[in-house]
C-alpha cells in the first residue's frame, strides 16, 4: 500500500499569505497540516508517500528532508528534545509536479509511473483526521475486506446539502453514484464523502480513458470514479474519530483550537483569552 498526497493547487482562499508559502504548510500552532496526513499514513503502515507539487512549493521538498546544520547544533547542545522535534520521516519521498493546474484527474495521472500496479490512499491535507485508529488504516482494512476501491464517509454531517452524497445498492455496502449538494430532503443517503480514498491500480485506467475524451479546462477523477462504481468495485467506510476541514479560514481556526486544547498550557491561554469576549 502506497500514499499519494495532492499538493499542487494554489490556496486561494489563505491569500495573501499563500502566494509564497504553501497552504499545505501552514501550520496548527507548530506542525504543518500535511505533516499530519504523513504522520497518518505511517501510522498506517505505508511508507512510500508520492507528493504531487507545483513550481510554487519547493519548500514541501525541504521540509521533508533533513536539516544537517540544525541537528548539528542540537547535537551539541545535547538538545534530545529538539532534536526529535526535526527528525525525519521514517517514510520514502517522491516528488512529482503538476505543471499546470488542470484538476485533481489530471493530477493523479501524474502519479502513475510510481503508483501503477499497488493500491494506494489518496489524501488532501485540507482533510485532517483525529483518533485511536488513522483514517489510512481504516480503509486499508475495508480494502482487505472487500478488494475494491474505499471512499471515506462521514456518517449524517450538519448541512448534509453542502456535501457529496453516496447512493448505496442493495447490500448498503457498495456505492454506485454521488449526488453533489442535493437539495434538503432529496439526499439518497445520510453518507458523505469527504476528501479520502483508498483506488485499486485499475483507476489510472479509466482516468486515461476520460482524459482521451475530456474537451478542455480542468479534468477531475468523477470519470474514473464513475466507471468504478458502474462495476461494483467502489465500497464507503464510515470513519471514526474526529475530521478537521482546514480548508478555509472557518475551519482552520477551528483545527487550530481543536489541537491546541490537547496541550494543558495552550488550553489555559484559550481560555483566558476566550473569557474575555
Amino acid at each position: 500500500m502506497k500514499g499519494l498526497i495532492v499538493a499542487a493547487g494554489y490556496g486561494t482562499r489563505f491569500l495573501p499569505v499563500t502566494k509564497t508559502i504553501p497552504k499545505e504548510m501552514l501550520p496548527l500552532i507548530d506542525k504543518p497540516s500535511i505533516a499530519f496526513i504523513v504522520e497518518e499514513f505511517i501510522a498506517s503502515g505505508i511508507d512510500e508517500i508520492l507528493i504531487i507539487t507545483s513550481r510554487r512549493k519547493k519548500m514541501l521538498d525541504d521540509f521533508f528532508d533533513r536539516e544537517i546544520e540544525l541537528e548539528g547544533v542540537f547535537e551539541a547542545e545535547g538538545n534530545e528534545l529538539k532534536a526529535a522535534k526535526i527528525k525525519p520521516y521514517d517514510a520514502k519521498f517522491f516528488f512529482v509536479r503538476q505543471q499546470e493546474m488542470m484538476g485533481t484527474g489530471h493530477a493523479l495521472m501524474q502519479a502513475r509511473p510510481m503508483l501503477d500496479g499497488a493500491p494506494f490512499v489518496v489524501a488532501y491535507p485540507d482533510d485532517l483526521h483525529f483518533g485511536e485508529k488513522p483514517l489510512a488504516g481504516q480503509l486499508i482494512e475495508k480494502y482487505n475486506e472487500t478488494g475494491c476501491s474505499v471512499m471515506a464517509t462521514i456518517h449524517n454531517p450538519p448541512n448534509l446539502e453542502r456535501y457529496g452524497i453516496l447512493k448505496l445498492a442493495a447490500d448498503n455496502l457498495h456505492v454506485t453514484d454521488i449526488v453533489e449538494k442535493p437539495e434538503p430532503g432529496t439526499a439518497p443517503s445520510c453518507e458523505a464523502s469527504i476528501g479520502r480514498y483508498l483506488y485499486t491500480p485499475e483507476l489510472f485506467n479509466y482516468l486515461e480513458e476520460g482524459w482521451e475524451k475530456h474537451s478542455g479546462g480542468e479534468y477531475y477523477h468523477t470519470y474514473a470514479l464513475n466507471k468504478l462504481m458502474s462495476k461494483g468495485k467502489v465500497v464507503y467506510k464510515e470513519t471514526e474519530g474526529e475530521r478537521l476541514d482546514t480548508g478555509a479560514p472557518s475551519g482552520y481556526l477551528r483545527a487550530i483550537l481543536k489541537y491546541a486544547k490537547q496541550d494543558p498550557e495552550l488550553a489555559a491561554v484559550m481560555r483566558e483569552e476566550l473569557s474575555s469576549l
